[in-house]
């Protein structure tokens, strides 16, 4: 199976079928991938070209990376990063991950 980079190159940058087809195959394995897989995605992306990933590729990626592991402050904090770069629509989000991550990592190192 192709890598989330290698499908998400072959997005082609004008509109038509073409585009659908491979935005579509793009998302389900995007849907399907684990966390860490993601992650290493975005890291990826980052590093090669920062606002080459759509917002609301970077958005649902992140989320289903969340979703997947609720309890890593190291990824919320890195999620609300992301979300804060692209305006204040999604500040009560960011202040939401940042607040949980503190409470995990408080709840963390309280643990004996």
């Amino acid at each position: 199976m192709a890598s989330l980079s290698e499908l998400f190159s072959l997005i082609p940058d004008t509109p038509g079928p073409a585009r659908s087809e491979a935005e579509y195959r793009f998302i389900e394995s995007l849907t399907f991938s684990s966390s860490k897989d993601i992650v290493d995605f975005l890291d990826e992306v980052y590093v090669r070209d920062f606002p080459a990933l759509p917002v609301w590729i970077r958005n649902l990626a992140f989320r289903l990376a969340c979703l997947q592991e609720p309890e890593n402050p190291v990824l919320l904090r890195k999620a609300a990063a992301d979300l804060e770069c692209f305006g204040p629509d999604w500040d009560v989000h960011v202040a939401e991950l940042r607040q949980r991550a503190q409470w995990l990592e408080s709840r963390n190192s309280d643990a004996p």
